[in-house]
């Protein structure tokens, strides 16, 4: 019975000189086998092997989140900066008046907390880390159907299948 590789339904039949290979079940008789590959040469090791480069490979859309993250990220730091600066100077020169300030905050502090609503707010990471954790659920989600996914690029295209 090869079905926890190979996915087929019925159990195959074997005979003398048949190859047979490990992770698959013997219903009946007795097997005398020479070993061929063990270990890292073994099919289930390069299945693992395979699951493990797929979930590692970048997909497209992880490469445009990486360079809109390269660019993006040092903008999003020099605005939450200026939001920082913008505020303290306008809470200090008095243009803002003080007690329209939420009840207790000092001006430092709403200034910080509005530099650090930008950056919550504006930051990809949420892509940046969205695109490689898709990838590593779906091609994980596969091979517990026995479907194996090469990596990101097939994960996808497999939509135009």
């Amino acid at each position: 019975d090869e079905s926890a590789l190979t996915g087929e339904p019925l159990p195959v039949a074997k005979g003398p000189g048949d190859k047979v290979v490990g992770a698959t079940t013997n219903h009946g008789g007795s097997l005398r086998v020479r070993l061929q590959g063990v270990g890292e040469k073994s099919v289930m090791a390069q299945i693992v092997k395979l699951v493990e480069e797929a979930q590692s490979s970048k997909a497209p859309v992880q490469e445009l989140a990486d360079r809109i993250s390269g660019a993006f990220v040092p903008i999003v730091v020099v605005a939450s900066l200026l939001t920082f600066a913008a505020w303290l100077a306008t809470l200090a020169t008095g243009a803002f008046p003080l007690d329209r300030l939420p009840h207790g905050r000092r001006p430092f502090d709403f200034s910080l907390m509005s530099a650090v609503s930008v950056l919550v707010v504006a930051c990809p990471c949420a892509l940046g880390l969205a695109a490689p954790t898709a990838v590593m659920v779906g091609t994980g989600v596969g091979a517990r159907h026995g479907i194996l996914i090469k990596g990101g690029r097939a994960l996808e295209t497999a939509h135009l299948v």
